[in-house]
């Protein structure tokens, strides 16, 4: 039984029969990708509060340390970004501020929002005036919560890290992998494209990593949802030195998710915590987003690399390598979908009839053509090789 699974009310079985199998996968089982893709982005920390206390994490600033971006401030990371010709504002923070945080929840009460998510809502606003597409990764979130945000986002995500029951983890506001689960969950019933990943060296063993993967494909399976799953290692950090995964390591878990996850979901390497080079033949086809403008306040110990490394990274294994927007091809509407698109389209996208909504009117009107800044989304998803 994974850990929460009960408490949040998931449903996921995992076959130890299809665990034995996957554990068998290695790289010489998979194919490697036909092009890699990648996202131009902001990383915009709304907030460093966070209620869990993980010992590999270095984003969280204990109460009276934490920060929180005013909506000012925001305006002016987004309108850098799309100065410089990003297309994604990437929204991440702690887990939802318990009470232990005053300062930030007198501050959202002066700014005139009695949770994160209202406010978070408005960011997402302000980054549309200023012409980038919101992807949200707020942690752990209830149905209302999502609810709140999702029609002003293209994507969101959270990372399930793991269904494993492990001491990075431990506390009093201890992480739950059904609770995980759940938001993934809710994500599916919501129509929402949506983005998850694993964890490599927090404590997990073989077992667990195939466990993961398959609890993110039966909730794929259930809602034709998720658009790409994150193989992340942990790095050695200020608070982690519990060591990291070998190559060997990385190479033989980014196969098992290759081998365990339908082919119109992506597999992602982080180029800036990860060998890329020697993991494309893996089965991954996405470097995930990177920033001209911003650090990645998640590893600020690891810079993203400049374009031309990702381009070096495409070269260096005979590939293409194609800019992408937030959310895959597969889950636009036929009529914005781009014509070279050839891939599996999401449930309820083959007609103007659709019977699912993955793109809420505002987004969708934001990539329909007009001024410069859809102009610059379309010119993505027709140059794309139909992700």
């Amino acid at each position: 039984m994974i850990p929460g699974a009960s408490e949040y009310g998931v449903d996921v079985t995992i076959d130890d029969c299809e665990v034995d199998e996957l554990l068998e996968v290695t790289p010489a089982d998979v194919d490697g990708p036909s092009s890699l893709t990648f996202a131009r982005n902001v990383f915009v920390p709304l907030t460093t509060a966070c209620r869990y206390t993980c010992t590999y994490c270095t984003y969280f600033d204990p109460p009276g340390q934490a920060s929180l971006l005013s909506l000012e401030e925001v305006r002016e990371i987004c309108r850098q970004g799309a100065d410089t010709g990003c297309t994604e504002a990437l929204f991440t923070f702690g887990d939802d501020p318990d009470d232990r945080y005053d300062e930030i929840h007198a501050q959202l009460e002066e700014w005139g929002h009695d949770s994160i998510h209202t406010y978070l809502r408005e960011a997402c606003e302000v980054a549309l005036e200023e012409g980038l597409l919101p992807h949200s990764n707020p942690g752990d979130q209830a149905r209302e919560q999502m609810q709140t945000v999702a029609d002003v986002n293209a994507s969101m995500g959270v990372m399930l890290e793991t269904t494993a029951e492990i001491d990075a983890h431990a506390g009093s506001r201890r992480k739950e992998p059904g609770q995980r689960l759940r938001t993934i969950r809710t994500a599916g019933e919501l129509d929402v494209a949506f983005t998850t990943g694993i964890l490599v060296g927090v404590g997990e063993d073989w077992r667990d990593r195939a466990e993961s993967l398959l609890a993110i494909r039966e909730l794929h399976e259930r809602y034709d949802h998720v658009q790409e799953v994150i193989v992340q290692p942990v790095r050695e950090n200020e608070r982690w030195s519990g060591g990291e995964p070998t190559l060997e390591t990385m190479r033989r878990v980014t196969a098992m998710a290759r081998a365990a996850l339908p082919e119109e979901v992506s597999i992602q390497v982080p180029p800036n915590l990860t060998p890329a080079r020697e993991l494309i033949d893996c089965g991954v086809d996405d470097l995930g987003g990177v920033s001209p403008v911003t650090d990645d306040h998640v590893n600020p110990d690891y810079a993203w690399p400049a374009l031309r490394e990702l381009e070096s990274i495409a070269e260096d294994v005979g590939l293409t390598l194609e800019e992408r927007l937030p959310v895959s091809d597969r889950f636009l509407p036929a009529e914005l979908r781009p014509a070279g698109f050839d891939g599996v389209p999401a449930e309820g996208t083959e007609s103007e009839y659709a019977s699912r909504e993955w793109l809420s009117p505002t987004i969708r009107d934001a990539l329909l053509p007009g001024d410069e800044t859809e102009r610059r989304y379309r010119s993505l998803l027709e140059s794309s090789g139909g992700r």
